[in-house]
């Protein structure tokens, strides 16, 4: 839902009642993950979709009778079926768990202020019930950091544990399941909540005013990360260069590690080193491949990289920290433009968030990769009591 958040603020704004499905869990080549929706408004309106197009219809039709009839949550799961060529299925072989939720705005309070931190950029994150008792099923906390939940699964305790885990995915940017079992003696029925967490985007940091860091900002906006160009020569470092992308006139080294002490870099961030010069590459790599960023790329020969490598080594990098730099930058996909490296640095970038291996998928390697989420509770919670269902 959190994904569709910036049109569903109007639809709270304008008290405009609508549907969610949105998939709960998937099975096999699934081409939409957890979190993915789509949303039927009051008024007919259709956003978002869970499948890519296989049984899109068939969930707007569901969505269409409960904003006309019953508006309790709804589970529904789409296979394939080799029975029915043309039936509703996945065509994919894979399968889908959603669930259908009826939203009025008048009746949620916590709703609007949700959508509003996530359509504009801010830390927040819904969990649901998505499996488990019926008397639970559908209802929903937000948690933002530093700031008391609003809404309520329930019940107290089960609040305090759903926060505990939602606030770790949170932190960690991520969306998916957790699993809050009877051994966990905080419910008698298995429970399983969908977490939906919405971050500020990971940043891009690009080093290097070159014509490759002007495809690459383009590339890293339209992949949704906030993207910097650095550079410590100001004729090349001008907005002009690169419009619409944050440009900065600094020594390397000096910006990334004034970013790292402000907090403006977390365990999503990505550093592209396309500065092709030892005076700014060394101090700045020697910064980055210590700090916990998902990602440290530097541009160069292979005969540059064994160079780099050991001057790396001699400013005192230990073998894990050089493991982690991936050099010379990008797949191999025979790039010879400007714009064609940037695509091939920004496949890498994605295939290591994701664990791609960058191999063709005729190949037989995993259409989509499966990435279940284990929350851990690092957070005291008060001692632990059955929860009592209503029937």
């Amino acid at each position: 839902m959190l994904e569709l958040a910036a049109d569903l603020l109007e639809r709270t704004r304008s008290r405009t009642p609508f549907v969610v499905a949105t998939v709960t869990g998937v099975a096999g080549s699934a081409p939409r993950q957890p979190g993915s929706s789509l949303v039927v408004d009051a008024d007919g309106a259709v956003l978002g979709n869970v499948s890519g197009g296989c049984v899109d219809a068939a969930v707007h039709e569901a969505c269409q009778e409960m904003l006309a009839g019953d508006r309790q949550p709804q589970a529904l799961r789409f296979g394939y079926s080799d029975a029915d060529a043309i039936g509703v299925g996945l065509t994919c072989g894979g399968t889908i768990e959603l669930l259908l939720r009826h939203h009025d705005p008048d009746a949620e309070p916590e709703l609007e202020p949700a959508l509003a931190d996530a359509a504009s950029g801010q830390a927040v994150a819904v969990a649901t019930v998505v499996r488990g008792p019926d008397a639970h099923l559908g209802r929903a906390v937000v948690v933002r950091p530093g700031r008391p939940p609003q809404g309520s699964l329930g019940d107290e305790l089960l609040d305090r544990v759903a926060e505990a885990h939602t606030i770790d995915l949170l932190h960690a940017g991520k969306t998916g399941t957790v699993e809050i079992g009877v051994a966990d003696s905080y419910c008698r029925e298995p429970m399983t909540l969908l977490v939906e967490s919405s971050t500020p985007p990971p940043r891009m940091l690009v080093f290097g005013a070159i014509d490759h860091a002007a495809a690459l900002a383009r590339l890293g906006t339209f992949l949704g990360y906030r993207v910097t160009v650095c550079d410590a020569r100001a004729t090349f470092a001008t907005p002009d260069r690169f419009p619409g992308t944050e440009v900065v006139v600094d020594w390397p080294h000096r910006y990334l590690q004034a970013q790292a002490d402000a907090g403006s870099l977390d365990g999503r961030a990505v550093v592209c080193v396309l500065t092709h010069d030892p005076k700014f590459d060394l101090p700045l790599l020697t910064a980055a491949l210590r700090m916990p960023v998902a990602y440290v790329g530097a541009m160069g020969s292979r005969r540059t990289h064994e160079e780099r490598l050991t001057r790396l080594r001699d400013a005192g990098l230990a073998d894990h920290e050089l493991a982690r730099l991936h050099s010379p930058i990008g797949l191999d996909l025979g790039a010879r433009t400007p714009q064609e490296t940037a695509l091939s640095i920004a496949a890498e970038i994605v295939a290591h968030r994701h664990g791609g291996t960058g191999a063709p998928l005729s190949t037989g390697v995993p259409i989509h990769h499966s990435v279940t989420h284990h929350a851990v509770i690092h957070r005291s919670v008060p001692s632990p009591r059955p929860l009592t269902y209503s029937s």
